[in-house]
Parts: structure tokens; sequence; C-alpha cells
């Protein structure tokens, strides 16, 4: 099987997730796997509304399987095959996780055109602080730094 074919299959494999997460009625038409050396890792549909959890989407769900399954907070090495392009949080979520690559099918207008919208957030993080739809006041951040220094300081701390 060729690299094209190979890339094909997994991207399937995450597309079916969605369609199966509509069948079972378990929540959005959104799947994720991930892949490292040609082998699937893990991978997940949307779990947001049974998980009562609006960060358990597919890609942060496939995400999260990867990392205990490697036992590893570094996905460095692995592929990510995503049925449609992630949300802002996710994209956050592929790029911490350090994934080489993404691939995705369905494009955010198209999840736009279904009423899965994320544009406000792309247009809102670009904005000043103050300028924001969801407002936003700083406070103690003297008495933060504290744990900051700390972290800073000793010799434990584990860099992501």
């Amino acid at each position: 099987m060729d690299e094209q074919q190979n890339h094909e299959k997994f991207m399937r494999m995450a597309i079916r997730l969605s369609e199966q997460n509509i069948e079972q009625g378990l929540g959005g038409p959104f799947g994720a796997v991930i892949v490292k050396d040609g082998m699937v890792v893990a991978g997940s549909a949307n779990k947001v509304v049974p998980q009562k959890d609006p960060t358990a989407h597919a890609e942060i769900a496939a995400i999260r399987l990867a990392c205990k399954e490697l036992n590893t907070h570094n996905l460095q090495g692995c592929v990510i095959y995503t049925s449609c392009e992630p949300c802002p949080m996710c994209l956050g979520a592929i790029y911490w996780a350090h994934l080489d690559k993404m691939y995705y099918a369905n494009t955010k207008e198209d999840a736009a055109a279904i009423q899965f919208d994320d544009h406000f957030i792309y247009e809102d993080i670009g904005r000043p602080l103050a300028k924001r739809r969801l407002p936003a006041m700083q406070l103690l951040r003297e008495e933060a730094q504290i744990a900051f220094r700390k972290w800073n300081s000793t010799d434990l701390n584990i860099r992501y």
C-alpha cells in the first residue's frame, strides 16, 4: 500500500468514527485517529454531550488516549487524522502535543454550515483583551508570580 493509500485509510477511520457517533446518538459528527509508525495508537469521536464536557472534542479525546497508551505527554512522531479542520481549542492541543502532522477532511467552513461555527473565536483571539467578547480582568499577578518563580527554580520541572 502506498503512502497516499495509507493516509486515506486512516482518514476513513476518522470519518467512520464521526459517522458512528451520529448513528449511536452520542454526539457531534467529528472523529480523530492518531497514528505512529503506521499503526493506530488511538481514535475517538466527539464526546461533548455524553461526557457533559465541552472540551471532549474528538481530537482532544484522541490525544488523551494516545498519551495514555504511549505513556507520554509528547506525541512527537505521531500524526493526527481528523474528520474536520480543528477548532481553536483542538488546534492548540495538537500543537501542545507536538504531533508531527495533521490531515483533515471537512473544513471549518463546512462545520459552520452545520452550525459548528468557530469563526468568532478565531476573530476574537486577534483582538486586544479589552475588546474581546469575553470580559477578562487580571487579578493578583504578584501573588501568582510566586508559583512561576518556584517552577523556574526547581530541577523537577518538565518542559513541555
